[in-house]
């Protein structure tokens, strides 16, 4: 099985792309969500280290952005504890889908939480910070100190780019993107 990973900057499209390559993507995005609304264990563990912000089940969105807010070094607490979660969840993905030709990875935090192995197919979505940014204002959950903090976190988009063995420019359409997608995938099947 072959694993292809995407990277990006936030908004540049990587789930888009993600799911255009036609086989199983796992999704860490969803997951969390997922796992906000069903998973008491991380309930329990985000109550016991920030219970001035994770107070009730199932866990609200907002809450998670209030933590942030409240102090930076909580986004760390919550990425430890969620993290843990999303590679179990991932683990159980990749046994699912092993006799699968490819699967698709498009976890935000797979090189900064070396969830990657060397053999991975790192593909990063360029795309132009102008299209990211209207993108992003057109979210319910918009906000720019919330994406600031985020984008600390992450390794800089050039260390990305020059990590990945190929490059996809999003420009938002399905043609050109599905385009790309096919040239990757003659050269690596």
């Amino acid at each position: 099985m072959k694993r292809i990973a995407v990277l990006g900057d936030i908004g540049s499209g990587k789930s888009y792309v993600a799911k255009n390559f036609g086989y199983p993507v796992f999704n860490a995005d969803e997951k969390v969500e997922k796992l906000y609304k069903k998973n008491k264990k991380i309930y329990k563990k985000l109550n016991k280290i920030l219970p001035k912000y994770f107070n009730s089940f199932p866990i609200n969105k907002n809450n998670v952005i209030k933590a942030i807010l409240g102090n930076k070094k909580n986004l760390n607490k919550i990425v430890k504890v969620v993290h843990f979660e999303i590679k179990k969840e991932m683990n159980i993905f990749l046994k699912i889908n092993r006799n699968k030709k490819i699967v698709v990875l498009d976890i935000p935090l797979l090189v900064e939480n070396k969830i990657n192995r060397k053999k991975d197919i790192l593909i990063f979505i360029n795309s132009k910070k102008s299209e990211i940014l209207k993108r992003l204002k057109k979210r319910s959950n918009f906000n720019k100190k919330i994406l600031k903090i985020f984008k600390d976190i992450q390794l800089p988009l050039d260390q990305k780019k020059r990590k990945s063995k190929y490059i996809i420019n999003n420009n938002f359409t399905k043609k050109s993107v599905k385009k790309q997608i096919k040239l990757i995938l003659n050269k690596i099947l």
